[in-house]
């Protein structure tokens, strides 16, 4: 296949869902459109508009093909989701909001039969966090549902399918804290078996394998052409992690911020040991290698302190939240992360909503649960933050302070976009990083960190 210059990304994060347009050769986003990604309510249960989504990203891939050509589709989506499709190709049931959250008696059931992390590198996490779980409430509380699935496909695939007609998972979607999927091995784990699944999941390929060109129904309705490849696709976080995975070659780190914020540990010296009940896990990447890896619902988090009046800090700002000391200590979300149960509190007295000072305490607190995150999993080697938080002057100094190693933000907007795009080719075209250097004083921010590390380490 010749490598195609604009490829279209479907990007469906727990906020927003996107469509973007990039330009391979430059690594660029050329165009893009987004919608909220709201779930709907019962009945059933909580899920995914999934039709207001598709008709979405119809009308998105005729406007880009219009004006700018469409080369080939890539997709992306957030983890912990799974389509379940009846035998003509169609959903069996709703897909699943994995915040949903199910009977103790449920997650009883469900814990006497979820592999040891040991196999799985996959915690026990909140609600329908791991696929296992949803897929174990939604068979006990639909006993026909079973019957009626004739393929499991994780999220990327899923949107893959109704693109080519053809169905698979991706080993970055299967292997991010399913409990299906054992990344040492690099097989199933023993729970599809035990929820006698293990003839309906989809075949797991590689996210760059091309699943098929688009439908015939799917070229009429965009203008594309029938033969635009459409790729397995890749779980978000992964999304982000690609382009370094083909580019760098020592040690590294790369942090994923959104909703949620992945951090995960490159070929690092010796494997870290990690601890399940501070929510780390083992991911498994575009070229099926196991990545210790951790994580924090810090998007989430930066919203409910917010609360949608976000001030730039100034420079006294910053200066008064170190002098303070003001802190913000964990957890704002206490279900998840590496402090999960704590309840967060002020130190040094809260500042008000809309202003400067809240702004920096909490871009600190930020950078501080990234710093645990990567201690947690040994990270080494420069770090390099994707996302929005990339564009935090505040949380990027005391990232650089807390680790001591050098942080690199990308170029591009979006690196969920770019690395999913880079599945298709691009890998000629490294991504351009920047080396992030600040002003502020060094010595006050690692005293700061010591401070806070304390405190949230006594609790």
């Amino acid at each position: 296949m010749t490598t195609p210059r604009h490829v279209a990304v479907i990007d469906i994060g727990k906020t927003n869902a996107k469509l973007a347009l990039v330009d391979l050769s430059s690594l660029t986003e050329m165009a893009v459109v987004t919608r909220p990604n709201i779930v709907q309510p019962a009945p059933p249960y909580p899920h995914y508009d999934v039709d207001g989504h598709w008709a979405f990203l119809l009308d998105a891939l005729a406007q880009f093909h219009r004006e700018h050509r469409v080369d080939a589709i890539s997709v992306t989506t957030h983890g912990a989701c799974a389509a379940l499709l009846d035998s003509t190709g169609t959903l069996a049931a709703p897909i699943l909001d994995y915040e949903h959250t199910y009977p103790t008696s449920i997650v009883d059931a469900y814990d006497a039969i979820k592999p040891d992390f040991a196999q799985t590198g996959s915690p026990k996490l909140a609600g329908g966090l791991n696929i296992g779980a949803q897929l174990h409430w939604l068979f006990a509380t639909d006993p026909a549902l079973k019957d009626r699935t004739a393929q499991i496909v994780t999220y990327p695939q899923y949107w893959g399918h109704r693109l080519t007609g053809v169905t698979a998972t991706d080993i970055t979607s299967i292997g991010c804290h399913t409990d299906l999927w054992n990344p040492n091995k690099g097989t199933f784990s023993d729970l599809p078996l035990e929820l006698g699944i293990h003839d309906k999941v989809a075949p797991v390929r590689r996210p760059s394998d091309i699943l098929g060109p688009i439908l015939p129904e799917i070229a009429k309705a965009t203008g594309l052409a029938p033969d635009t490849p459409v790729c397995v696709g890749i779980h978000d976080s992964n999304a982000s992690l690609y382009p370094h995975v083909v580019s760098q070659d020592g040690p590294v780190s790369v942090v994923s911020t959104g909703t949620w914020v992945i951090v995960m540990s490159m070929k690092t010296s010796g494997a870290a040991t990690l601890d399940p009940a501070r929510d780390t896990l083992v991911n498994v990447n575009a070229y099926e290698q196991a990545v210790a890896s951790a994580r924090f619902m810090g998007g989430r988090e930066f919203e409910l302190i917010q609360q949608g009046q976000r001030v730039e800090p100034t420079e006294q700002d910053v200066a008064a939240v170190l002098d303070g000391p003001c802190m913000l200590l964990p957890s704002v979300e206490a279900g998840s992360g590496p402090f999960q149960g704590r309840k967060m509190q002020w130190r040094g007295g809260e500042p008000a909503v809309g202003t400067g000072q809240r702004s920096a305490a909490l871009s600190f607190y930020l950078a501080l649960m990234t710093g645990t995150c990567l201690n947690l999993v040994r990270g080494a080697g420069p770090t390099i933050v994707e996302g929005p938080f990339a564009r935090n002057p505040e949380y990027l100094a005391m990232l650089h302070a807390v680790t001591a190693r050098p942080v690199f933000t990308n170029s591009a907007v979006t690196g969920t976009s770019i690395g999913a795009a880079m599945l298709l080719g691009g890998d000629e075209y490294p991504p351009e990083l920047n080396q992030f250097e600040t002003a502020l004083p060094l010595d006050a921010l690692r005293a700061y960190a010591d401070l806070w590390t304390g405190l949230a380490d006594a609790e």
